[in-house]
């Protein structure tokens, strides 16, 4: 087995024993990493990709070609990238306003599925964090939820880095809470992203779908850019 299968052969154990009921869908965070580091996760069966800059992701699934890979956007969109993402993505998860809403969903392409959005939320209420207000998001989610092209599938945060974990898991259990009211609305939500590479398995504890690995899976980092 290679080095890079083991450990996602490990991840995948540690995602099953923080959550032995429920399967949680683990999100390869592949900024800054290069097409053949993604194609060789994508040997070994990996097939959703998060990516920070539209333009990025562009570029690596042109040089890929035609593969079923699944790609989601998890990084700030600009309103001017609206119309690259909504052809490029299969997912966004970070629509943090209703400007973006519109959007995305005039420039869906009409031969490809409603693109799946999540709402991203600044849970603790960072300055430096995009997302939505918690008491924003549900007026986000009704608007993505009206839209026929766009499919609303649940919310996703990035925490405060706090190296107190109780704290984190004080935040993730708000945004389960969110989850939870908003699902309540939207009874077909079914995606809850939170946890990255040092938290992931405290917020699957919390009730996390869908963890981003990004470090703890590829290596460490290329870049100071804003990685999870």
């Amino acid at each position: 087995m290679s080095d890079l299968a083991t450990i996602r052969a490990k991840l995948f154990e540690r995602i099953r024993r923080a959550s032995p009921v429920s399967p949680v869908a683990l999100l390869a965070v592949s900024k800054t990493r290069t097409a053949a580091e993604v194609r060789a996760l994508a040997v070994l069966g990996q097939r959703a990709f998060g990516e920070n800059y539209v333009q990025e992701a562009v570029a690596k699934k042109a040089e890929l070609g035609e593969t079923a890979l699944e790609w989601h956007l998890i990084g700030h969109l600009q309103s001017n990238k609206a119309r690259e993402a909504a052809k490029t993505f299969d997912w966004v998860q970070s629509v943090d306003r209703i400007k973006l809403v519109a959007e995305l969903a005039r420039h869906r392409p009409a031969n490809l599925a409603p693109l799946n959005v999540l709402v991203q939320v600044n849970i603790d209420d960072e300055a430096s964090k995009h997302g939505c207000r918690p008491d924003d998001a549900f007026a986000l989610a009704d608007a993505i939820a009206a839209e026929p092209r766009l499919a609303l599938r649940g919310l996703m945060a990035i925490p405060a880095p706090d190296p107190d974990m109780q704290r984190r898991r004080a935040a993730f259990r708000t945004l389960k809470h969110l989850f939870d009211a908003l699902a309540a609305r939207h009874p077909g939500i079914d995606t809850l992203s939170m946890g990255m590479s040092e938290d992931f398995e405290l917020a699957i504890a919390v009730g996390a779908t869908m963890v981003r690995i990004g470090t703890a899976l590829f290596g460490a980092r290329r870049s100071s850019r804003d990685m999870p």
